[in-house]
């Protein structure tokens, strides 16, 4: 384990080998580079996995979990009793909020935020400056764990530059949410969202363009 310039808590856990970087910090229970126990049916691949990086001035918080293999980047940040899976990318000043999980094999752009709660699935791929609102829920099985057909198809969402994915939305398998997209809140996304498209409802229909001022090139 690197460790020289990191706050490490006395409660925390680190496992060997993980690298941490300059000012970060792991905080009281949290747990870093944990090898992952995967159940006999699970479809995550069991390659060995390199170490934990954990890149300068990130924060992870109170009760969080890093597994092995993950790559935490430059002051992102992991909030308390949040989770970070093997194979996971997080960029540079992304935050993952409380009690939100990353599952395996996700990349999570510069600048994104994951607020509180959200469950972001295996094989999902989100670019940066990304807003994920509270609960959202994103899924990549559209066979619900039946017939071997599914393991060649599943796959995440796919979330474009500085789109927004409002409260206690549901994306299912594969769909992309385009650049500057804006899917409303309790919205549940069937079908691709074309770029600064707004959309709503159940299933998600297009409601209007995003107005000019919100465009993140605006701000």
């Amino acid at each position: 384990m690197s460790s020289e310039g990191a706050e490490i808590a006395a409660s925390a856990i680190v496992y060997p080998g993980t690298v941490l970087g300059e000012g970060c910090r792991i905080l009281d229970n949290a747990v870093v580079g944990k090898q992952p126990s995967l159940g006999k049916r699970s479809t995550a691949k069991r390659d060995p996995l390199p170490p934990t990086v954990i890149g300068a001035g990130a924060t992870i918080s109170t009760g969080a979990i890093v597994f092995a293999g993950a790559t935490v980047g430059e002051n992102a940040i992991v909030g308390d009793q949040a989770c970070v899976r093997e194979r996971v990318t997080l960029g540079a000043s992304t935050v993952v909020g409380r009690g939100s999980l990353v599952e395996n094999d996700t990349t999570i752009g510069d600048r994104t935020r994951v607020q509180a709660n959200a469950y972001i699935t295996a094989y999902t791929k989100i670019e940066e400056d990304v807003f994920i609102a509270p609960c959202v829920q994103t899924t990549n099985d559209n066979f619900m764990g039946r017939t071997e057909k599914r393991l060649a198809l599943m796959k995440g969402p796919t979330i474009r530059r500085a789109a927004r994915v409002g409260g206690g939305s549901v994306l299912c398998p594969g769909v992309e949410i385009g650049e500057e997209a804006f899917v409303g809140a309790g919205s549940v996304v069937t079908k691709d969202v074309p770029a600064r498209t707004v959309v709503v409802g159940n299933p998600a229909r297009r409601l209007r363009d995003v107005p000019e001022e919100e465009l993140l090139e605006n701000q």
